[in-house]
């Protein structure tokens, strides 16, 4: 069973930075390097909504309301993803979640929350 656990979330004052993992437990390398990995967040109140992906080639897709302020990458050898957050501003206060899909398959983390707020 693929588990995955986020961690490196906190609070920070607006317009810092802040870097979240993402880490698989359960499965090898070579199996991590073919799935699909995303990060979405839910803010309170909200829906769960799409933050960036990244696909097993590496091809990344972000929501206009974090292109060019968040980075997502994975190190398939360490079967963890990350997310580095730059200009952060109080509406990215949220829990964000990592996803793991391959086929039918999809798998969650349990959440780090990330509060900006001065």
């Amino acid at each position: 069973q693929v588990q995955l656990v986020e961690s490196g979330g906190g609070l920070v004052q607006p317009g810092g930075s802040l870097r979240i993992s993402c880490a698989a437990s359960g499965i090898i390398s070579t199996i991590y390097s073919a799935y699909d990995m995303g990060w979405y967040r839910q803010a309170p109140g909200k829906e769960r909504e799409l933050v960036a992906t990244i696909r097993r080639g590496g091809d990344t897709n972000y929501a206009d309301s974090v292109k060019g302020r968040f980075t997502i990458s994975r190190d398939n050898a360490k079967v963890t993803m990350y997310l580095q957050m730059n200009s952060l501003k109080p509406e990215d206060t949220a829990v964000y979640y990592c996803n793991a899909a391959l086929g039918s398959r999809r798998y969650w983390g349990q959440g780090t929350q990330v509060t900006v707020s001065s």
